[in-house]
């Protein structure tokens, strides 16, 4: 497996001012051997072994700690998954996924930059962790989605606001995916009365037993997308994402334990 090189100037829309430094960014990124390390991570009720590896320059060989943190809220507010089909954008090295898979039989995408050795890793961890490998879609934010009529209840990332360049290009991809759906009558997680939701939270409830936030019945619209911001950014790079966002006609809602919700502006969010 050779490694993943690609410009920056590429993918950020760097100056041409800048073209020297990536390639020489480039050039030194060849020298590396693709090493990887093989990793035992923590997630509820869970032990994950993840393989990384050791360069990327969309930052897609390291399991971030935003994941594992996600995943304690996914966790606790699990009902959202159950009957959905979900998309994860920016999935890495898988783990997020994986872990929705093994704990919740989700039914999950990954999807993240089209490149082959993000893919290859993605499905490696896959089989590593026991499951057959997951359907994966490489897709470069801002081009056209490769599924045409692509249909998701629920887009979920973590910590993928890192590069301020790309998110014109973020927006434009989840403008196509809120838009790719055909019944926005129904929500997601409106499960209160029914004995699964019951179920969901009794679960919930011993994983997090110690825990002084309690799961609540949060119903989202359908389509949305479900966003960890666990990694410390700028200030006003978090604002002209959300600006953005919201000039593009989308609804942004802080859910708590910076976990935000993104969703077309005429669709409606509860929380019980």
């Amino acid at each position: 497996m050779e490694p993943a090189l690609f410009s920056p100037a590429a993918l950020f829309g760097a100056d041409e001012d800048d073209n020297d430094a990536d390639r020489d960014h480039c050039l030194q990124a060849s020298e590396l051997s693709l090493e990887f390390v093989e990793r035992s991570h923590q997630f509820p009720g869970m032990v994950l072994q993840i393989r990384e590896f050791a360069f990327h320059v969309v930052n897609a060989n390291l399991l971030w700690p935003g994941t594992l943190s996600f995943a304690e809220w996914l966790a606790l507010h699990q009902h959202l998954l159950m009957g959905q089909k979900i998309l994860e954008l920016g999935s890495g090295t898988g783990a997020l996924a994986i872990f929705l898979k093994k704990a919740f039989s989700a039914d999950i995408t990954t999807s993240d930059y089209n490149d082959e050795i993000i893919e290859e890793n993605i499905a490696f961890n896959c089989k590593l962790n026991g499951l057959t490998v997951l359907p994966h879609i490489r897709h470069t934010w801002g081009d056209p989605f490769p599924i045409s009529r692509a249909s998701f209840d629920l887009i979920i990332a973590s910590d993928i606001l890192l590069y301020v360049k790309q998110y014109p290009n973020l927006i434009r991809t989840l403008l196509v995916l809120l838009n790719n759906f055909a019944n926005e009558d129904s929500s997601i997680g409106s499960l209160q009365k029914s004995s699964t939701y019951e179920k969901s939270m009794k679960s919930a409830d011993s994983l997090y037993k110690n825990c002084e936030q309690k799961p609540k019945n949060i119903q989202l619209p359908k389509p949305c997308f479900l966003m960890s911001l666990r990694r410390r950014l700028p200030k006003e790079d978090e604002t002209v994402f959300f600006n953005s966002c919201e000039a593009k006609g989308l609804t942004v809602q802080h859910l708590g334990s910076r976990v935000y919700c993104i969703f077309k502006l005429e669709r409606r969010l509860k929380t019980c």
